[in-house]
């Protein structure tokens, strides 16, 4: 970075030697008058410019100088106006915030300045003219040596007429322009350049064409070059860049990031960077096999390489350890399986080492310590163990440690107490979030009096913050998220007035907190302190001192019972959280108006009550609004178009939704997520969504009192992941609307009146899906076998139904349930942004549960119908499968003999159907299971024995013919019963003795009876009834042993 710093003062030294003669020209005296002329060419160029904070209040006709004026340079000599810097610093808070955005210019770049025949400098970054396309005028401003339009909100193509400008040393259109197309090859007429910035920005025209360049060979008559910046233009076609860009002889800064570079990386011929000093290819190839190219290892003058997001693999390459003059290694994002090599501890001019977001193991060693140059320690995200070297204690020029989601299991004191042993007057950045860190904060923390960002969240960080935390008044981002702390935390905290960031969420902090405890926060942008006990006591009137706040999340808070009416006073806010806040009372009025910028509401689990219409003039404007579980009543309330997540659940909505739902608007609606669920709402579900299907993604209608049947116009969302009706009166056939929602990952339609067949193209056509729930409704038929081509399926609910016929034997096609599968993701991510569709709530177990990460959940549910036939042997093997009930159907025949083989197992019902034989004695190898249900069936003999199923209750195997624990019915009387083994055998050699046996009974029990009757009368009649008896007795004593 110092290198790069060095370079650029370079070029402007260069710039205003050779625009600029004699130097001192760049500042006016206070003798020189600027030529009337340009002074007006100057207003004219203000009127047209946007300048919302008045920078150019100097730039008026009462200042007749305005060689005088901010930002203007001139020639000391001649008056003439030489340089304008009308750049604007990009800064961010700690929160993201652009803190600079009030002071950008914009509007428009008038061509009056074309009048200014010796402005050598021209700097316009940093502002934004929205999209405007290049100024193509400028390109004839000859006496232009500096050009400067990078982060200006530029667009369109670069004009080819560029090339006009030979008198060119510093050319910058990078940054977050909107530039797309082909670079113009006559940036090569600019012989004279120094430094070439034409970074993208992931722009794309309405051709879907970003900035691209197809042949680099322009570059090579740049031969001044010492800067290139070709970061995010597309060079997949590109075959010659590494040819050209090595024959570049001044080159020492070569940026390519994001390039899709594929060509070339291996060259038969040999490749020479003398001059290369900082290289970046990160993001920009996916190296493969041998992973880094041997001609990088020759690079001897490299001080910076960055290689992230590449994909390598394995090893860190040794190949590194040529690079002896290194200071910036950036080796970030890839796939790297190994420990850090013990060479790596070796380059001693190491500054600068991220290997962040790997699979990096074991320890980090203690030669660390030879690394004494070292600013910057970014090993976040890693598998990395402890102990924490003490070797670190010689590292007296740390700035900024990143050990973040590593397994160190260390005192969190430990740390901190190596760390001060040296770098207490450097730190000052130190982030340990999530590795499994623990203990008391302790006292030392409040050495680092430099440290401006403290980060430990997700940890096991007990006790109260320790009073010497106070003392980092440098401290401007501070986050301790989800630990043990207790005590009132403001009694520290009030002290640090520099802090832009604060988030001390969900831990155990209490106490009351007043307006004196915040008062020193005027400078704090993020304001996150939800789910602790702490109690705001204010007065009415309070003005908050954090009035540039932008986000405030104080939910759990005791607010109430009144809307807090002290936040109308926070102008700039974007983002409002205040659930579970205790307020009982209608929103306000003012609130709908008051930020006109935001874009984050969540008033949730609270008692607000009232009909919105009242408080509510214009449709809601804000992104992401949350109202849920409140008791907000009357007609649903309007929505303007940008709104794109809505959850109106759980309160007191009526009425009919067509209003809602059909109200017309001129633009598209951005709406992905509507959560209506729980609520009054009643009659047909409106036939009007084809407004809606630019984004919608998730509907959740569930328990209201919709009825009629589901309009055709639902197929008409072709983003639609997922659809929840459950527990409405909804009616007709399975609808066919969804053939066209393909993208479909849940169903819900349970506890409806649908009737009718399951149709087959389900399984052809929402191959996605992964919950299918269909419970309590009437449907009829059969099972389709085209379910089983549902390869993603982890729910399938078809109970209480009228479904008939035999379970598909293709069910072990559903290969989600094959494996045990061990994803949390519930989550449907769009633009970058997650939507839950989750939250479900589901009967397994003979019990309702609501349930999150439904990536862990697999369930098969056909009970209540009237299926039959034998249960599947192919559904054994479905070894993932969580929950199974098959119960209260006709099901006849055996249990499969491998049920064991389902080892996921957690609850199985076959209970109520006509199953019959023995328990699979495999069925105590469910070690996981923890319901079963085997009552009310013709099963006999005895309970196999294990470490599971004995410790079901009775009532699992009641309304059988079995025995053995847990049954009070013991197996002593059956102990010299044949082997059930043998019994088996001699069926399977074709001889069944329950059957010989009764036809043996049956033929002597005729002839007892019916032969003496031949000869005698009289012995006849008194024999008859006995033999009868006899013969009846025997037969049923056999049937009961040869069960």
């Amino acid at each position: 970075m110092g290198l790069c710093e060095n370079t650029i003062v370079f070029i402007l030294i260069c710039s205003l030697t050779l625009s600029l003669n004699p130097l001192c020209k760049c500042k006016a005296s206070d003798q020189v008058l600027c030529i009337p002329s340009e002074r007006q060419v100057l207003l004219n160029f203000k009127q047209h410019l946007h300048d919302p904070s008045n920078r150019l209040a100097t730039w008026s006709d009462d200042n007749t100088n305005c060689c005088n004026w901010t930002s203007v340079s001139c020639n000391h000599e001649t008056g003439h106006i030489l340089e304008l810097h009308l750049s604007t610093s990009i800064t961010y808070s700690y929160g993201g915030y652009d803190v600079s955005e009030i002071s950008r210019f914009g509007g428009e770049i008038h061509p009056s300045i074309l009048q200014l025949k010796e402005l050598g400098y021209l700097d316009l970054s940093g502002n934004h003219f929205g999209g405007m396309q290049f100024p193509s005028f400028l390109c004839s401003m000859k006496s232009l040596t500096y050009l400067n339009l990078s982060y200006a909100g530029f667009s369109g193509s670069i004009p080819h007429q560029i090339g006009n400008l030979s008198g060119l040393l510093h050319l910058d259109l990078g940054g977050d322009n909107y530039f797309t197309g082909k670079i113009p090859h006559q940036i090569g007429n600019l012989s004279n350049l120094l430094y070439l910035d034409l970074s993208g920005d992931h722009q794309y025209d309405e051709d879907g064409i970003s900035m691209y360049e197809e042949n680099l060979q322009w570059i090579s008559s740049l031969s001044l070059l010492q800067y290139l910046q070709l970061s995010f233009v597309n060079m997949s076609n590109a075959f010659d860049w590494l040819l050209v860009l090595q024959s570049l002889p001044l080159l020492t800064e070569l940026h390519l990031q994001e390039c899709a570079l594929r060509h070339n990386f291996h060259p038969a011929i040999a490749i020479n960077f003398s001059s290369l000093t900082i290289l970046d290819l990160s993001f920009s190839f996916d190296f493969g096999p041998p992973s880094i190219p041997k001609w990088i290892f020759q690079l001897k003058n490299l001080v910076s390489l960055k290689l992230s997001n590449n994909n390598l693999q394995g090893f860190i390459p040794n190949g590194i350890h040529n690079l002896s003059l290194i200071e910036d290694l950036d080796l970030s994002n890839n796939l790297f399986n190994s420990s850090i090599p013990d060479w790596l501890y070796s380059l001693n001019h190491l500054k600068s080492l991220t290997l962040y977001w790997n699979n990096l193991h074991g320890t980090i060693s203690n030669a660390i310590g030879n690394l004494t140059s070292m600013v910057t320690l970014a090993l976040s995200f890693n598998q990395l163990e402890g102990p924490f070297p003490n070797s670190l204690s010689n590292l007296c020029n740390l700035r900024s440690v990143y050990l973040s989601n590593n397994n160190f299991n260390q005192q969190v004191s430990r740390l901190i107490e190596i760390i001060s042993n040296c770098a207490s007057h450097t730190l000052e950045v130190l982030s340990i979030d999530g590795s499994k860190v623990y203990g008391n904060l302790t006292a030392q923390i409040g050495i680092f009096k430099n440290l401006h960002r403290l980060s430990i969240f997700n940890s096991s960080i007990q006790g109260a913050i320790p009073i010497s935390l106070g003392n980092l008044t440098s401290l401007r981002y501070l986050r301790v998220q989800g630990n043990k702390f207790d005590g009132n935390p403001f009694d520290v905290l009030q002290s640090l007035s520099e802090l832009e960031y604060l988030d001390i969420s969900d831990n155990l902090f209490c106490g009351i907190v007043n307006k004196d405890h915040l008062a020193n926060f005027a400078k704090l942008n993020w304001f996150i302190v939800l789910g602790n006990k702490l109690t705001l006591k204010v007065d009415p009137n309070w003005k908050p001192s954090f009035q540039k706040l932008i986000f405030l999340d104080i939910g759990l808070w005791h607010l109430g019972p009144h809307f807090p009416s002290w936040i109308l006073s926070l102008k700039d806010l974007k983002g409002l959280s205040i659930p579970y806040t205790n307020i009982s009372d209608c929103i306000p009025t003012w609130l709908w108006g008051a930020f006109p910028n935001a874009f984050y509401f969540d008033f949730s689990n609270n008692d607000i009550h009232g009909e919105l219409s009242y408080t509510l003039k214009n449709p809601i404007n804000v992104e992401t609004i949350d109202l849920s579980s409140n008791r907000l009543s009357g007609a649903l309330p309007h929505i303007s178009p940008i709104v794109g997540y809505l959850d109106l659940s759980n309160n007191w909505f009526s009425g009919s939704i067509a209003s809602f739902s059909c109200q017309e608007k001129g633009e598209p609606m951005m709406l992905e997520y509507l959560d209506l669920t729980s609520n009054n709402l009643s009659g047909e579900i409106p036939d009007c969504w084809k407004m809606w299907s630019n984004n919608l993604m998730i509907v959740k209608f569930d328990n209201n009192h919709f009825n009629g049947k589901l309009p055709t116009s639902l197929g008409s969302l072709p983003w639609l992941y997922s659809l929840q009706l459950r527990n409405n009166s909804l009616s007709g056939n399975f609808p066919v609307c969804f053939k066209n929602s393909t993208k479909l990952l849940f169903l819900d339609l349970r506890e409806n009146q649908f009737s009718g067949i399951i149709l087959p193209w389900v399984g052809d056509i929402l191959l996605n899906l992964k919950i299918f729930l269909l419970r309590s409704n009437q449907f009829n038929g059969k099972i389709p076998n085209q379910i089983c081509y549902l390869n993603s399926l982890h729910i399938l609910d078809l109970a209480q139904n009228d479904l008939t016929g035999q379970i598909p034997k293709c069910i072990n096609q559903l290969s989600v349930m094959l494996v045990q599968n061990t994803t949390l993701e519930s989550n449907i991510y769009s633009n970058g942004t997650s939507l839950h569709i989750t939250n479900v709530l589901l009967e397994l177990k003979g019990t309702y549960y609501v349930y999150t990460f439904l990536g862990l959940v697999t369930s098969i549910d056909l009970s209540g119908n009237k299926l039959c036939g034998e249960i599947p042997s192919e559904i054994t093997s479905l070894k993932g499968l969580h929950f199974l009930n098959l119960s209260n159907n006709l099901l006849s025949g055996k249990i499969p003999q491998n049920i064991g083989n389902m080892e996921w197992l957690e609850s199985m019902d076959l209970s109520e159907n006509q199953l019959y034989g023995e328990i699979p004695s495999s069925m105590s190898n469910l070690n996981f299971l923890s319901k079963l249900n085997l009552s009310s069936n013709n099963l006999t003999g005895k309970i196999p024995t294990g470490t599971q199923l004995q410790t079901f209750e009775a009532s699992s195997f009641v309304d059988n013919d079995l025995c053995g624990p847990p049954l009070p019915k013991n197996c002593d009387d059956l102990q010299n019963i044949p082997n059930r083994h043998d019994d088996k055998e001699g069926k399977r050699n074709g001889v069944n003795w329950f059957y010989v046996s009764m036809s043996l009974g049956y033929v002597l029990g005729f002839w007892l009876v019916v032969g003496p009757l031949l000869y005698s009368r009289s012995w006849r009649l008194n024999r008859v009834m006995y033999v009868v008896l006899l013969v009846g007795q025997n037969l049923l004593l056999r049937a009961t042993n040869a069960m």
